[in-house]
Formats: C-alpha cells, sequence, structure tokens
C-alpha cells in the first residue's frame, strides 16, 4: 500500500471512531450502562416490563434524555459573563432581559419545572452581551432545582461576575410535581424574586423593574 493509501486509510479509521458513539461514556463515577440499567429497574418497579417492544429502547432514551436535561451540571455560568462591553456611550440605566423562558426539574421529585425568568441589572460601567443572560438562566436551570434557590444563584452569579451597582431577577414557573401529582392543582404558577443592592434598597429602581417586566399571576 502506498504511503497517501495508508493515510487516507488511518483517517478515515480515525473520522470512524470519533463519530461512532462511545461503548460505555462514564459519568461522575457512574457508566451509561449502569444508568440504562437503573432505568430498567424503575420500569421493572412501576409495573412494566422492560423487556416489552416499547420498552426496549426507553432506557438508552432516558439516559440521553438526561444528557440534555442536566447539561447544566457541566457548564460554569460565571463564563459566560466573563466578556464585557464598556463602550456603551454612558448608558447607566438599568439594562432588562424579560421573558427568557426555561424548563428545570424539580429535585424533590425530578418533576419538570416550566417557567419564565425575568433579569435586570443596574450596569456600573460595563454590560455583557444579552445572550449571555439568558445563557446564565440556562446553566442554572437545567440541573436539579428548587426555584427560590435558582433564583438567588442566577442573581448572585450576575453580582460577582458584573459587579453592577444592582440586580433583581423575577421567575415564574409551573412545577408539575404539583400539578401532575399529590393535589393536582393546574393553572398555578410560583412567583420568586431577589434583588441586590439598589433593587433591594430603593423602591423606585425595584418598581421600575417590576414595571418593566410586568409580572401578573396566571401568565
Amino acid at each position: 500500500m502506498c504511503s497517501a493509501d495508508h493515510d487516507e486509510t488511518a483517517h478515515a479509521a480515525a473520522t470512524h471512531a470519533h463519530d461512532a458513539p462511545p461503548t460505555d461514556d462514564h459519568r461522575h463515577g457512574v457508566s451509561r450502562t449502569q444508568a440504562e440499567d437503573a432505568v430498567r429497574v424503575l420500569l421493572r418497579w412501576s409495573g412494566d416490563d422492560p423487556t416489552r417492544e416499547g420498552l426496549l429502547d426507553t432506557p438508552k432514551r432516558v439516559a440521553k434524555a438526561y444528557q440534555d436535561w442536566f447539561s447544566g451540571y457541566a457548564m460554569d455560568p460565571e463564563d459566560y459573563l466573563k466578556r464585557t462591553f464598556e463602550e456603551v456611550g454612558g448608558y447607566d440605566e438599568m439594562v432588562v432581559l424579560r421573558d427568557i423562558e426555561f424548563e428545570s426539574h424539580c429535585e424533590h421529585h425530578m418533576a419538570p419545572i416550566i417557567g419564565k425568568a425575568h433579569v435586570g441589572y443596574l450596569p456600573s460601567g460595563r454590560v455583557v452581551g444579552i445572550s449571555k443572560l439568558a445563557r446564565v438562566v440556562e446553566a442554572y436551570a437545567r440541573r436539579f432545582q428548587v426555584q427560590e434557590k435558582m433564583t438567588a444563584q442566577i442573581a448572585r452569579c450576575i453580582e460577582d461576575a458584573l459587579q453592577p451597582r444592582g440586580v433583581g431577577v423575577v421567575i415564574e414557573a409551573a412545577h408539575e410535581c404539583m400539578t401532575t401529582r399529590g393535589i393536582h392543582k393546574r393553572g398555578v404558577s410560583m412567583v420568586t424574586s431577589k434583588m441586590l443592592g439598589t433593587f433591594r434598597e430603593d423602591a423606585r429602581t425595584r418598581a421600575e423593574f417590576l414595571e418593566f417586566i410586568q409580572v401578573r399571576g396566571g401568565r
């Protein structure tokens, strides 16, 4: 075999190896096989047969879904806020990004939390790209969460990274652990807020932020 043919063969093999899915993906000390086996146990415990046709690929699908739903554990939210901009023409008024949709999961029942986050801050000389605020929300949402904790985490992250004069975060969400089990109450939303700096100390700043996001019950 000539050298060129050998190189092409080696390249094709390397490409195939790169594209092929890992035989057993290990995460946090747990193999993918162990994760899929755990799903089979839950299916059996629930009263079904994990070996029947409709459930054969379910463990694989669930493991893949978990990689997406809980990808936030592999993210560092503060990394998204490292690049800032100081050329803002003297702008020092409130910056608000509202209606940031998110999906999270309740850490108590592993049930979905579906909602919206509203984020605002008063810059002190530098601002961040608005998409980065949405990414911060996403990074914390894609974990097992308690809404109160998630609200505070987002606010503290923005405060620590940007050092603004104030930060406000409001989250409205529906909790499937309440709508699909237990009390079974639909149409109920939970609202949490975290105000820091001038958002907490100055009633006018806080009122301006709340007016911007126009939080209304039952939206």
